[in-house]
């Protein structure tokens, strides 16, 4: 028998010496072994979604800063057409085609802003007129009244002859206009945002049962059932909410006007208007904004009837917030005070004035939502009388 080394070798226990690694365009390469570990493929996927979705957050959060004007006209839009809806569906149950409804609805308020910014601009520009002219009358008595308490060598005269005759009442009233141009620009700008808002206002409600058609198309039918659900009620909460918003700015106008009149206040009207109109609108700050107006006209005039037109409106704010208000919106529009409180700063956080004026209608709807779809269970008298006396 002829011996084989190879063979031997085998046989010994050993292995042969690995072969040197070829030399051409593949040498250096080494081949992962059988003990040698990989990347996991979990790891990988998990990397590629990780950039992926960073940069779509990236991007999308670019695209809604640059958009961001039209996203606010989009949801102002949304909110009128939810507000006026209800009265464009009641023109159309009489016979009114709903174009036709939708530009009755819109000439109504427009007749109510323009008399309602006439009759406060009017009274305003009016005051401010008469405090340019009764200016130098004001340091006169202020300066008797320094004299009387604090010391009579105080003189004020410079103040009121530089204000008088050095030109101090004809710069104020440059600056004014200057300050009138300067706002003729913003008006602008405003009026074709206003455009613009009415304008998708109308295509939405105009067209409101075809884009209900044309959304729910996309979906199953159970999910059309949900998706309508949701639609009718944002629009019942945002009609509630300008009803109740308006009854409470009918009794609040009616209040102040009244005591107005018994205060002597100038243009007790218009400041009555504005009071209800403005603490009932703007949510949070409207109150005192509204109150603030008054108060400081009536100072210049009266301040004894000044500091009584303050009393007037907190005590009045008081009534309406523990008397009228929770009556009101409780048949109008359900919503925890804690939940529209937290709405309210949540949206002006988010998105200003705006989204303070859209969070209410927006957290009515959603607790509707909510407790209409959760399950409900009852709670047993006696287990809540044995936690109290547990405490």
């Amino acid at each position: 028998m002829r011996y084989v080394p190879a063979m031997a070798d085998d046989m010994a226990g050993t292995s042969p010496e690995p072969e040197p690694s070829p030399v051409g365009s593949d040498a250096g390469l080494a081949w992962p072994g059988p003990h040698e570990k990989k990347v996991p493929l979990w790891l990988v996927k998990a990397i590629a979604l990780f950039w992926a979705g960073w940069a779509v957050t990236y991007l999308g959060t670019g695209m809604v800063r640059a958009l961001r004007s039209l996203l606010i006209v989009g949801l102002i839009s949304l909110f009128l057409s939810f507000a006026i809806e209800p009265a464009v569906n009641r023109l159309e149950d009489r016979g009114l085609r709903r174009g036709a409804g939708v530009w009755v609805v819109f000439i109504g308020v427009f007749i109510g802003v323009a008399a309602f910014s006439g009759a406060v601009g009017t009274a305003l520009a009016s005051q401010i007129n008469n405090f340019l002219g009764e200016a130098p009358r004001y340091v006169t008595d202020i300066e008797q009244w320094l004299q009387s308490n604090v010391d009579e060598g105080i003189d004020l005269q410079r103040i009121s002859d530089e204000f008088v005759d050095g030109g101090g009442v004809s710069e104020l009233i440059s600056r004014f206009a200057d300050d009138v141009v300067n706002l003729g620009t913003t008006i602008i700008n405003v009026i074709f945002q206003t455009f613009t808002v009415l304008l998708f206002t109308f295509y939405l409600v105009a067209d409101g049962p075809k884009l209900r058609r044309t959304v729910c198309s996309f979906l199953q039918p159970h999910r059309q059932y949900t998706v309508l659900s949701i639609w009718d009620l944002a629009i019942a909460k945002t009609g509630s909410y300008i009803y109740s918003r308006g009854v409470l700015a009918v009794i609040a106008a009616l209040v102040h006007w009244v005591a107005f009149q018994l205060l002597d206040v100038p243009f007790p009207l218009p400041l009555a208007l504005w009071v209800g109109v403005v603490s009932q609108f703007i949510p949070v700050i409207g109150t005192y904004f509204a109150g603030a107006l008054p108060i400081l006209i009536t100072l210049t005039d009266n301040p004894r009837h000044g500091l009584m037109v303050l009393v007037v409106v907190v005590v009045y704010q008081q009534i309406e917030n523990y008397l009228f208000a929770p009556r009101i919106t409780a048949h109008t529009m359900e919503i925890h005070v804690a939940v529209a409180f937290a709405a309210v700063l949540a949206g002006g956080a988010i998105l200003g004035m705006v989204g303070a004026l859209l969070a209410l209608p927006f957290a009515a709807t959603a607790q509707a939502f909510i407790s209409g779809y959760r399950q409900h269970f009852d709670v047993e008298e006696a287990t809540v009388s044995r936690k109290r006396k547990s405490r």
